[in-house]
């Protein structure tokens, strides 16, 4: 697919101007420029970074990506703490996916909404249609789907703005020092072929604010505010203060305290969303208390302390 960049994306990096060009998704592109499939005036792209200019051809070569669809099917433990016309907000259990992808084979929110019956908003990719925001499959908590196209945009606009508040709590090994911060620092895939990500400078803008609550023997309770909402970023940042989550052994967690607390995931849950109603005006504001297998591991870790 070649296209001229157009003066409104002048100075953009590449794997965001081939996004928007081709409206595949910004992970689609970045594949593409790793497997040697884009060009800009007929050289090849090596990084995802790279930044083009108006005026430039862009050729990204058509992913070799059969569709998917949502197939409606219940996921065991899922609950639906809210239902009206313009949104649904969903207590996600691990386990569970935001939305189906090439891979995942497992329960997903998408599924389970279509299964019960709950439409959601006809905008977005395919596979998509309503998120506005999404979960690690091993994450726990609270997510909002629109279920309108005004409540999509408007949604859409106040994660852009920075003014929905998402709240978790974490575990992590060690007691981080400071006790609270911000960690500001960009993420991008790790590279190798791996579905990881890392502190890298030409990463995406990051940004976690943390504060320690509670000081176990060896780990820590935290309460996390995230202003941006970049995949795996809680557990990327952490790792990056050499603090990773608990029974987080993608990001450098200890194996033998995993199985000690009988974790199969990492210790963390979003406990708290709150954000402008999109046909209302009003805040609203939604909260959910960490399940089972991370209350039997923070009890665990308490006892000895």
């Amino acid at each position: 697919m070649i296209n001229l960049v157009p003066d409104g994306l002048d100075g953009e990096r590449i794997d965001v101007a081939g996004a928007r060009i081709t409206g595949w998704s910004r992970s689609v592109v970045a594949e593409q420029i790793e497997a040697g499939r884009v060009s800009l005036d007929g050289v090849l792209v090596a990084k995802a970074s790279q930044r083009v200019k108006a005026g430039q051809m862009i050729d990204v070569d058509e992913p070799d990506r059969p569709a998917v669809r949502v197939e409606p099917q219940l996921a065991a433990g899922l609950k639906i703490v809210h239902l009206d016309d313009s949104v649904v907000v969903v207590d996600k259990p691990a386990g569970v996916a935001a939305h189906p992808s090439l891979g995942w084979s497992g329960p997903d929110v998408l599924a389970h909404l279509a299964a019960a019956g709950v439409t959601v908003a006809n905008a977005g990719q395919p596979e998509r249609q309503g998120i506005v925001q999404r979960l690690d499959v091993g994450t726990s908590g609270l997510m909002v789907v629109a279920r309108t196209l005004p409540a999509y945009s408007r949604l859409k606009a106040q994660f852009r703005a920075h003014t929905v508040e998402k709240l978790y709590q974490a575990v992590v090994q060690g007691h981080p020092d400071p006790p609270a911060g911000t960690i500001d620092a960009p993420i991008g895939h790790a590279g190798g072929g791996q579905w990881r990500f890392a502190v890298r400078d030409d990463g995406r803008a990051s940004v976690t604010h943390y504060e320690t609550t509670e000081l176990m023997r060896g780990a820590a309770l935290l309460t996390l505010n995230l202003e941006t909402g970049r995949t795996h970023q809680i557990r990327v940042h952490m790792q990056a203060l050499r603090h990773p989550l608990v029974g987080d052994l993608v990001y450098g967690a200890d194996p033998v305290l995993a199985a000690r607390l009988g974790l199969e995931r990492q210790w963390l849950h979003a406990v708290r969303l709150s954000f402008t109603h999109p046909a209302t005006g009003q805040v609203v504001v939604f909260e959910s208390s960490p399940p089972p297998d991370l209350a039997h591991a923070l009890e665990l870790l308490r006892k000895v302390s």
